[in-house]
């Protein structure tokens, strides 16, 4: 199913990705107040999405993503449910972010992508809008997949270098929004220590070792935990101004927006504090 007007969501340049099941309202507002449009939500949320609903009543215009929703442990009709009445109380303010997950975390992984497309036609009949709706996707399958029964793709644990060759894939008229993870620090070694602790986990997950062999790494380089160059491609790190250069390349290859996931953002304040910093530069 497609839409009679298909339009890209207006999600802004750039949005935080927040490694959490949920958000508060409180945190909410403050990353609205710095000036982000668009917060995303990772962690494989339930389908009842109990925590989006007071997150926008609290907030005037920020925006709520899920990246992702897994097809596999929060059935089609309830999520549909849950984006009917999210949308009816506060329209325009949640995109729904769908993915398959990985093989290694689910029994009942099997034809991932047919699963997917079954899954999809449950949401057309709950009349939830492909406008709405973006789904994970790393490799040309799903990416072609996303073009067709969605606003588009949230690739997870890229480069700009794959946002190039997904644009390419997908054409102009496709929503792309790419997540990338970065770390605010000048310190090479401790940017690199920090960004392998986070990688290392994926390195054990099938599709992402997949889809790094696809663009160009080697064995070496995807071997646990993963070599300075591929952490130094995944991870942007040092100044903010740094940073927002390294972020803007996933632009000009062709991105939409950007999902910034702050790796050691925690707790709370600490999170705030690299969002506010990074501010200036991203959203002037």
């Amino acid at each position: 199913m497609t839409d009679a007007v298909s339009l890209k969501p207006k999600l802004g340049r750039f949005g935080a990705w927040l490694p959490t099941r949920s958000i508060t309202p409180e945190l909410t507002a403050r990353i609205e107040a710095l000036g982000y449009a668009t917060i995303w939500i990772g962690g494989s949320p339930d389908a009842d999405l109990a925590w989006v609903d007071p997150a926008l009543a609290k907030t005037d215009s920020v925006q709520l993503a899920t990246g992702i929703v897994n097809i596999w442990t929060a059935p089609a009709r309830a999520v549909a449910e849950s984006f009917q009445r999210i949308e009816s109380a506060h329209p325009g303010r949640f995109l729904l972010g769908l993915g398959v997950g990985h093989r290694e975390h689910t029994q009942e992984y099997a034809k991932p992508c047919d699963a997917l497309v079954d899954y999809l036609d449950e949401l057309d009949a709950a009349m939830v809008p492909t406008s709405r709706r973006v789904l994970a996707a790393l490799g040309p399958r799903m990416l072609r997949l996303s073009a067709g029964r969605g606003a588009g793709a949230h690739p997870y644990l890229t480069t700009p270098e794959h946002t190039a060759k997904a644009r390419e894939l997908v054409g102009s008229s496709v929503f792309l929004a790419p997540e990338h993870k970065v770390v605010l620090t000048t310190d090479r070694d401790e940017a690199r220590a920090i960004g392998r602790q986070y990688l290392e986990h994926y390195l054990s997950l099938s599709n992402y070792v997949n889809n790094f062999l696809r663009m160009g790494f080697t064995e070496d380089d995807v071997r646990r935990p993963g070599s300075d160059r591929l952490v130094d491609a995944v991870v942007a790190y040092g100044t903010p101004d740094e940073i927002a250069r390294r972020l803007r390349e996933h632009l000009d290859a062709g991105a939409d927006h950007v999902a910034v996931q702050v790796l050691d953002g925690w707790p709370e304040d600490k999170l705030l504090q690299a969002l506010r910093e990074l501010a200036g530069p991203l959203l002037s």
